[in-house]
């Protein structure tokens, strides 16, 4: 269970203990967050705006490192927005998780130099609606709230080394990343700072923003 810090968690391997990682656009982030940001689900699958991005400081530049996120639920609600006082309002109990996957960074394994030398992106990770995805992407339940979650894994050389899984990565989250997962944006401020602030937004005018 690399996916949490868990109990024991704390001995971590020195090649990850350092690691550091700092959100990119974090004023952006910060502006959706203040808004209640909202990210589209589809069926065939949607990248994220903002893109979740980090600078990563404190690796081994010699070692190899894996890169990947999981979403989390946020509450085990179910969410409805009110349209008359412009918020959302707890509608239910959440419907059972989808299937908790990972995206891995395509980029990895490399080296920490790699990984440090630029600012890393995951535009490639898409957010989808549909439980039978065979595509890889994020499954999500709509109408509910998720936090990003970003780790650093340690490839360790042992031939034993998953007796060290536990030691071997480093989790960050952020929490002006999360989000409500929606089939279509409910706050129509949301959709605004979308448009002005994405470079791709003319798709909202003329159809779907994937190219």
């Amino acid at each position: 269970g690399w996916a949490g810090e868990g109990k024991g968690a704390s001995g971590k391997n020195q090649r990850v203990c350092h690691a550091a990682a700092q959100l990119e656009m974090g004023s952006l982030w910060e502006e959706f967050n203040r808004l209640g940001t909202e990210m589209i689900v589809t069926k065939a699958g949607r990248r994220m705006f903002p893109t979740f991005q980090v600078k990563l400081s404190g690796l081994d530049p010699l070692a190899d490192y894996v890169l990947l996120m999981d979403f989390i639920p946020l509450d085990d609600k179910r969410y409805r927005y009110a349209f008359h006082s412009s918020s959302w309002l707890a509608a239910g109990r959440a419907e059972p998780a989808a299937p908790g996957r990972i995206h891995f960074h395509p980029d990895s394994p490399a080296k920490g130099a790699q990984w440090m030398r630029q600012i890393v992106s995951f535009d490639k990770l898409k957010l989808t609606n549909n439980l039978l995805d065979d595509n890889g992407h994020i499954i999500l339940n709509s109408m509910h709230r998720y936090q990003p979650r970003f780790h650093v894994v340690f490839v360790d050389p042992r031939r034993d080394s998953e007796r060290f899984a536990h030691q071997n990565f480093k989790s960050f989250s952020f929490p002006e990343t999360q989000f409500m997962a929606v089939t279509a944006y409910q706050n129509h401020r949301i959709t605004q700072l979308k448009i002005a602030s994405n470079p791709f937004a003319k798709g909202f005018r003329d159809g779907d923003p994937e190219p």
